[in-house]
C-alpha cells in the first residue's frame, strides 16, 4: 500500500540500538508514504534517512540510577519541551523506540491528546512486577514485540502488541563463515577455540573477569592446548580485564581483540558470555554457550525483591525455547568450578542437535522485522479513531 498523504510521523531513540530500528522502519514507512516527514529525537542513521532531531539522542542515553540523577533535570526539560511540541503540533502518529523509562513519559500525555502512539521493542514486563504492564497500555495503542513470547503475555492482558521478529535475526544469516572467522585470528580448522565476553559494561566486566577467568584456567588444565579469545568493546574494558587476568598471572592465556565479538564467536567452538544480546546473537551464530551473571550484593537483593520467579529462565536463548537450551548460571553459582565444569563437554562433545535447533529459532525470528513493524504502524494509522 503507498499512499501520498504528507503525514507527520514522530519518533524517539534513545540510544544506538534504538537508532537502527528506527532508521530501519523510516526507510520501509518512506516506501509506504512517500511524502511524510520524519521528527522527534534520533541519531546520526535516522538522520541519514531525512529525520529531523529536536535534541541530540546521546542526552537521553544514560543507564543506571546513579548515572541519571545528575541529568534527571536536563531529562525532565526535555521530555517536557518533545511533549508540549507534539500536542501543539500533533504528529499523525508517535513510535517511542525502547528506552522505556523515557518513551512511556511522553506516551502517555501523547495518548491522553488523541495522538496514535507505538512502542517499539517491549518492555521487559514478563520479568518485572506484572502490573507494569498496565502502565504500557496506559500509555501506548500498540506494543511491536521483537520476541514471540513477548506477544503471548500481552495477549494473555487482551493489550494490543504485534510480533516482528528480530533485526538481528534479518541481519545474520542463517549459515556463517567458521574458517573465514578462524582466518581472523589465524587460527586453524583443528585448534579447540572458546570465546569469552564479560560484557561491555564496567560493572559486568568487574563482576564477571574473576570467575570466568579463574574458570579458564581450570578448563586449560584438561585442554591444555585451548585457544581462549576474549573480544572487549573499548580500551578500558580491556584494561580492567587485563588487571584481573595480571592478579592469576594469566595475561598469555587471552588473547584480546578490539571489538569484533560477532566474528569472534562465529570463529569459537563454545561461548562463556554475559546475559543479554549478546546470548541472543551468539544463539543465531549457532554456537553452544554458557551464560552467567552477577551482580552486586545489594543490587541482587533489590532485584530479587522485584523479579518474577515464576520465571524459569533469564538468558533469550532459554526465553524464547521456553526451556532449558542453554546453562545459566547466576549469582552465587557463577563459580569457577561450575563454569569449567559446564563449559567442558561444549567444547568436547557433539553439539549438531542444539545447532539445528538453534536454526528453526533463527528462522522463527527472521521475519523482516522492519518491514513488518512498518505495516504494524501503518495499519494503525490508517485505522479510524474509536
Amino acid at each position: 500500500m503507498i499512499s501520498d498523504k504528507p503525514l507527520r510521523i514522530a519518533l524517539i531513540a534513545g540510544e544506538h540500538s534504538g537508532d537502527i530500528l528506527g532508521a530501519g522502519l523510516i526507510k520501509v514507512l518512506k516506501h509506504h508514504y512517500p511524502n511524510a516527514s520524519f521528527e522527534g529525537i534520533g541519531g546520526p542513521r535516522m538522520l541519514a534517512e531525512g529525520f529531523k532531531t529536536h535534541f541530540q539522542m546521546e542526552e537521553l542515553a544514560v543507564m543506571g540510577v546513579f548515572e541519571v540523577l545528575p541529568k534527571l533535570f536536563r531529562l525532565l526539560s526535555i521530555k517536557k519541551q518533545i511533549v508540549r511540541h507534539f500536542i501543539d503540533n500533533p504528529p499523525d502518529i508517535f513510535i517511542g523506540i525502547d528506552a522505556p523509562d523515557f518513551n512511556l513519559r511522553v506516551e502517555k500525555p501523547l495518548k491522553a491528546a488523541g495522538i496514535k502512539t507505538v512502542h517499539y521493542v517491549s518492555p521487559s514486563v514478563w520479568a518485572w512486577r506484572e502490573k507494569r504492564v498496565f502502565k504500557v497500555a496506559e500509555a501506548t495503542n500498540l506494543v511491536l514485540a521483537l520476541l514471540p513470547f513477548e506477544k503471548a503475555f500481552y495477549d494473555k492482558h487482551a493489550i494490543p502488541c504485534e510480533f516482528v521478529g528480530h533485526t538481528l535475526a534479518d541481519e545474520l544469516p542463517l549459515e556463517d563463515n567458521k574458517e573465514a572467522s578462524r582466518a581472523l585470528f589465524n587460527l586453524s580448522a583443528s585448534d579447540k577455540v572458546l570465546a569469552v565476553l564479560p560484557g561491555s559494561r564496567g560493572s559486568e566486566v568487574t563482576l564477571l573477569s574473576e570467575p570466568y577467568i579463574q574458570a579458564v584456567l581450570l578448563l586449560k588444565k584438561q585442554l591444555p592446548e585451548l585457544k581462549v579469545l576474549v573480544p572487549l568493546v573499548n580500551e578500558k574494558r580491556k584494561e580492567e580485564f587485563l588487571a584481573v587476568a595480571k592478579q592469576y598471572q594469566a595475561e598469555d592465556v587471552f588473547t584480546l581483540i578490539d571489538g569484533q565479538s560477532r566474528e569472534v564467536m562465529t570463529a569459537a567452538d563454545a561461548v562463556l558470555l554475559a546475559s543479554g544480546t549478546a546470548a541472543l546473537e551468539c544463539m543465531l551464530l549457532k554456537r553452544p554457550m554458557v551464560v552467567g551473571y552477577k551482580l552486586k550484593a545489594l543490587t541482587y537483593h533489590l532485584v530479587t525483591r522485584l523479579f518474577k520467579f515464576n520465571i524459569e529462565h533469564f538468558s533469550l536463548p532459554n526465553l524464547l525455547a521456553g526451556k532449558q537450551l542453554v546453562p545459566e548460571l547466576l549469582q552465587n553459582d557463577l563459580t569457577p568450578e561450575n563454569l569449567a565444569t559446564t563449559l567442558l563437554p561444549l567444547l568436547e562433545e557433539d553439539q549438531t542437535r542444539l545447532t539445528e535447533t538453534f536454526m528453526e529459532m533463527h528462522k522463527a525470528l527472521r521475519l523482516d522485522a522492519s518491514k513488518q513493524a512498518a505495516l504494524a504502524v501503518s495499519n494503525l494509522i490508517e485505522k479510524r479513531n474509536d
